[in-house]
């Protein structure tokens, strides 16, 4: 595919999300509390939160395993509540059969958590009585996560065949190289080969060169992430250092709270809650796999290689306010990750909601409310300039990768949940 795909192209891709997304379009609530538990949600709140707790327990390495874990368990779940039988319970199979297909997933995922997971799968279940709704439920949910289970092995996004061994090659201007102080080897090289959910293939939405070397974009992002993504910036603000400091760390673990707050806030059915969750991890793990496509396509080095060795006036003892991740600079893989998250929770939920508050692990003490998606998005580009570990331009490519992905999962979105 070539890569160098027009702007043009991209924006009208963008600009047509949320008229692709209809057949999936679950509309916001109006008025509700991050911890609302409406009785008919109870249950996907409770499996969405043993769920976070199952891979925050023990969950793998790496994160995009972690989003696959994500995407199998509510796929299954998505598919498992889609038709439900003539003559049972709506509700009483919906939350059945999607409490069986999490834990039946997570069970094979992460055996290690088969006791709290079976524990869990009882309370769910002892809330309904015995008959054809709960048994048909649990039968529909264990079905479906054997099948997604089954068709998602050997896709290449287990630990080893993520962090695959990567050559790097000669040191150039504007050549990744391993960055101080650990020099690490390159990380994530392996996503580019693993097995989409939905795209086509991992190239099919590489993003156009990103500026050259000497241009004025490029100097004007160089100078910019010199003086306020400096250990010591002088112009950095206590704001600005505490964006940087909330958003460092895992885009998984900070996106958590806001779909649950999604989950909490729309007023559908169990299985409608499914295909939210679903379909934000699935365009998750696209997302990581399309941004390690362009990043090594590319290899731009980081700004902290380019400052301390580039042309452009060197500066040998420049340090970055956080350390800088194990490979390239371009795309921003937390700004693929948000912009694909924004586009999800817009289509599905709106682009606003009612006040909710996040905190961060990097950022212990720290709490910031948010009303609208984009503006995690713009958080997240900030921030990584700040840190000095970004251009703006790879935040600003990021952020529109993860939304192309993301409006291409939502336009294919029937291929997965059999709602065709």
């Amino acid at each position: 595919m070539n890569p160098l795909r027009t702007r043009r192209s991209a924006l009208r891709t963008l600009g047509s999300a949320a008229l692709l997304a209809a057949s999936v379009t679950v509309p916001p609530a109006t008025a509700a509390v991050a911890g609302e538990r409406r009785p008919h949600l109870s249950v996907a709140l409770d499996w969405y939160d043993t769920t976070a707790a199952t891979i925050a327990a023990s969950g793998a390495a790496t994160q995009i395993t972690n989003s696959r874990t994500w995407a199998i368990s509510w796929l299954a779940a998505a598919r498992a509540g889609r038709e439900v039988p003539p003559g049972v319970d709506r509700s009483a199979f919906q939350d059945a059969a999607l409490a069986s297909a999490v834990h039946d997933s997570l069970v094979t995922l992460v055996p290690s958590r088969t006791q709290e997971l079976d524990a869990a799968l009882r309370t769910t279940l002892d809330r309904f009585p015995d008959g054809p709704a709960k048994s048909r439920g649990v039968a529909a949910g264990a079905r479906q996560a054997r099948l997604i289970l089954a068709s998602r092995e050997g896709d290449g996004l287990d630990p080893a065949s993520v962090n695959a061994p990567f050559t790097v090659p000669p040191a150039a201007p504007g050549v990744w190289q391993p960055t101080p102080p650990d020099y690490a080897p390159a990380a994530q090289y392996g996503n580019r080969t693993a097995r989409p959910f939905l795209l086509d293939a991992s190239d099919q939405y590489r993003l156009p060169a990103p500026p050259a070397l000497g241009s004025a974009r490029y100097r004007a992002d160089l100078a910019e992430v010199r003086a306020y993504g400096a250990a010591n910036s002088t112009v950095r603000t206590q704001r600005q250092t505490e964006t940087a400091t909330f958003w460092y760390g895992s885009s998984l673990t900070l996106y958590t709270e806001p779909l649950r707050v999604a989950l909490a806030r729309t007023p559908h059915s169990t299985a409608g809650q499914a295909r939210l969750v679903a379909l934000f991890h699935i365009a998750l793990v696209d997302t990581q796999i399309a941004t390690s496509d362009s990043k090594y396509a590319y290899l731009r080095w980081r700004p902290v290689t380019a400052i301390r060795t580039g042309a452009i006036d060197p500066d040998p003892g420049w340090t970055p306010l956080h350390t800088t991740p194990a490979h390239p600079d371009y795309p921003s893989g937390h700004n693929t990750y948000a912009g694909a998250a924004e586009t999800i929770l817009t289509a599905l939920t709106g682009p606003r909601t009612a006040p909710f508050e996040l905190t961060s692990p990097t950022a212990p003490g720290v709490t910031r409310t948010y009303t609208a998606w984009s503006r995690l998005s713009q958080d997240n580009v900030d921030a990584r300039v700040y840190s000095g570990i970004h251009t703006r331009s790879a935040d600003e490519a990021g952020l529109a990768l993860g939304k192309q992905v993301a409006a291409h999962t939502l336009r294919h979105a029937a291929r997965l949940l059999g709602t065709r």
